[in-house]
């Protein structure tokens, strides 16, 4: 997946925008929920993200492990993320995501990559790994353009 680090050196001018990375950087800092959860920003570029969530006990299910909620809202802001990249209005209009496996210890990141972009409708594909890169979930979500 092509991204841009949030810090660091400055990416080859066909990988990004200046337009697009100020648009995803603004999309999440305005966005509350994604703050209340502790999630944080590691990457965007136009059409893709990449966010992390430390997990604990107090996200844990009844058998333990990391809420399915918990995974569902890390890639929905991953998600809203890249399809608010570009600098256009986006909104989600559709989700689905299958659990595949349980996270083990330590954090949880969802990258997210923009599959295809249309006039009105763009779709994306994100997938959420725990900190031993095992794949957890797979999510897809259609965004309408505004």
């Amino acid at each position: 997946m092509s991204v841009a680090p949030l810090e660091g050196s400055t990416p080859p001018s066909h990988a990004l925008t200046m337009a697009e990375t100020t648009a995803g950087r603004e999309y999440f800092e305005k966005d509350a929920f994604a703050r209340e959860l502790g999630i944080e920003l590691l990457e965007v570029g136009p059409g893709t993200s990449r966010v992390r969530l430390p997990t604990s006990s107090r996200r844990s299910n009844g058998l333990g492990t990391t809420h399915g909620a918990v995974i569902f809202a890390l890639a929905d802001v991953a998600f809203a993320v890249a399809c608010n990249s570009h600098d256009q209005r986006a909104i989600g209009v559709q989700a689905n995501i299958a659990y595949l496996a349980a996270a083990g210890d330590g954090a949880i990141e969802a990258r997210a990559t923009e599959i295809s972009r249309g006039r009105k409708l763009a779709t994306y594909d994100v997938r959420i790994v725990d900190a031993e890169e095992r794949l957890v979930a797979a999510f897809q979500g259609t965004a309408y353009l505004r």
